[in-house]
């Protein structure tokens, strides 16, 4: 077999198999041994490097563990790895070509040639002759830059690290949410900790009393009427506690999930002392202002959204302007007719789209277009934003109103309750109205921790709308020293001391969180 042929057999070869190995490809389901397998080292992975929980969980150390191990945040880390990478390669981008080439041809005939004389057209009556090897290896290392590449790399890695920047900033407003949702979750799950004990007592005095009232019934000991009434009473004060007892039974779960501990896991909180208080509405309007505009996350975003919108300007004039390209390189190839089979190359090339005039102006358009759209979304965004912190500082007030409302009158059903167990005792009152006053106390109760939590979740938004966040160090920091500063931050929050954060912009890292380990 001639070596034409061989090579004729190898190349059908090659090309069967890969025409078999495609048609081959069907798509394959994920069997449902294979979901367990991995959703069981999913959950493994999420609960790694998790610290356990000693005792009872505060605030501080709630907001802290959030901080470190919510699967949320997590994720916004890794996405401000992914744009710092993007980044990191776009640099690179930047730099000259230096291209390593290799290649093998092969005919199954010579390269035979003939020449025609210029003048009369005929043909040239000499042997014919052989220039080319059938068999050769070519090689080259060709170094080249283009300008008009280099410059546009050049704005690209501007807007890669404004979008790092925008990362960072989308991963602040993350935290900020993460905060508020904790702070909501931890005083609801100190509500249902608090009247847990004393719902379930109520329950059973009323169950008891339900119970007395329908023996009495049944011995024809009261009017019926008077017993059903009487059951009535009772069966709608269980309804209600019943009622209190289904909704504070999810607070747990949603903590413990945005905290990452077990679900299952029977959480118990220790209720912070200090209370929201009236310093943050004493803060000049235009002080907090001018915070919110130099701090909060989405406004800076959007300046971040229009310098890249003016680079992408750039960009798209840049992209008029001639092409120019330089290359070298060394060059062999083991071609055997070749006198010189090393050499050098250069070249220099300079290129113009000339079409591409008729499309310049609309693309000036476009891209100064994109640019003024951008402006306008950075000016709504600021108009939004003053909105948020109006609206923000006002619903803390009416928070802060309803919360002492809501405690005086808890205080006033506390009194009236304890009255009514002490008439009961004393046997100068049925213990339905023993049970209708627990049961109205307990209400209240509930109604002054659903006002405390909103004044905490109202804290919560107006201080992200002044763009404010715990002071966190590296991303590897032990749990306790994390807990320190947060508790440091929330005693500067409860305390509106933002005189040391105004005219002082938070700091974009200049590189982004070591993102998890995930196998």
């Amino acid at each position: 077999m001639t070596t034409s042929s061989k090579f004729a057999l190898s190349s059908g070869l090659v090309a069967a198999l890969l025409l078999s190995g495609c048609a081959s490809l069907v798509p394959q389901p994920l069997t449902p041994d294979e979901i367990t397998a991995t959703s069981a080292a999913d959950r493994e992975q999420m609960q790694r490097a998790v610290e356990p929980l000693q005792g009872a969980l505060t605030l501080e150390e709630a907001m802290a563990r959030a901080v470190k191990y919510n699967l949320e945040r997590r994720t916004r880390v890794l996405e401000q790895a992914l744009a710092q990478g993007q980044l990191d390669v776009g640099r690179y981008e930047q730099l000259p070509k230096l291209m390593a080439n290799a290649g093998y041809r092969h005919r199954d005939e010579e390269l035979i040639t003939r020449s025609r004389n210029a003048v009369n057209g005929r043909l040239s009556e000499s042997d014919p002759f052989i220039s080319t090897a059938r068999t050769a290896w070519a090689t080259d290392l060709t170094f080249t830059w283009s300008l008009l590449d280099f410059g546009q790399s050049y704005y690209a890695t501007r807007q890669n690290a404004d979008r790092v920047l925008i990362a960072a900033e989308r991963k602040r407003k993350a935290l900020h949410i993460l905060l508020q949702d904790v702070r909501t979750a931890f005083w609801r799950t100190a509500s249902a900790q608090k009247l847990r004990g004393e719902v379930r007592a109520t329950l059973a005095a009323a169950s008891a009393a339900l119970a007395d009232s329908r023996k009495a019934e049944a011995e024809r000991l009261r009017n019926p009427v008077d017993a059903l009434r009487y059951q009535r009473q009772l069966l709608e004060n269980v309804r209600l506690l019943e009622a209190i007892e289904q909704e504070l039974s999810t607070a747990r779960i949603e903590l413990a999930a945005l905290v990452n501990l077990p679900l299952a896991r029977n959480l118990s909180v220790v209720e912070p002392a200090q209370m929201p208080d009236r310093r943050w509405l004493e803060l000049p309007v235009d002080k907090m202002e001018e915070l919110a505009i130099a701090r909060n996350a989405d406004l800076r975003e959007a300046f971040y959204n229009t310098r890249i919108a003016a680079d992408e300007t750039r960009r798209a004039l840049l992209r008029q302007f001639p092409g120019l390209s330089f290359s070298y390189g060394p060059h062999y190839s083991t071609d055997d007719y070749l006198i010189n089979d090393h050499w050098r190359e250069a070249g220099l090339q300079l290129s113009f789209n000339l079409l591409g005039l008729l499309s310049a102006p609309a693309q000036k358009r476009l891209a100064e277009t994109g640019e003024a759209v951008a402006l306008q979304r950075r000016m709504a965004t600021q108009m939004a934003v003053l909105t948020q912190l109006h609206l923000a500082r006002q619903q803390y007030a009416n928070a802060l109103a309803q919360l002492e409302r809501a405690d005086t009158i808890w205080k006033v059903d506390t009194d009236l309750a304890s009255h009514a167990t002490r008439r009961e005792q004393a046997q100068t009152q049925t213990k339905l109205e023993q049970v209708a006053a627990q049961t109205a106390a307990i209400l209240s109760q509930l109604r002054r921790y659903q006002a405390l939590s909103q004044a905490q979740a109202a804290a919560g938004r107006l201080q992200a709308s002044l763009g404010m966040e715990p002071e966190l160090e590296a991303p590897d920091v032990p749990l306790a020293q994390l807990t320190q500063s947060v508790s440091a931050s929330l005693r500067q929050w409860d305390e509106a001391q933002v005189t040391d954060l105004l005219g002082a912009t938070p700091p974009a890292p200049a590189r982004a969180e070591a993102a998890p380990a995930v196998r």
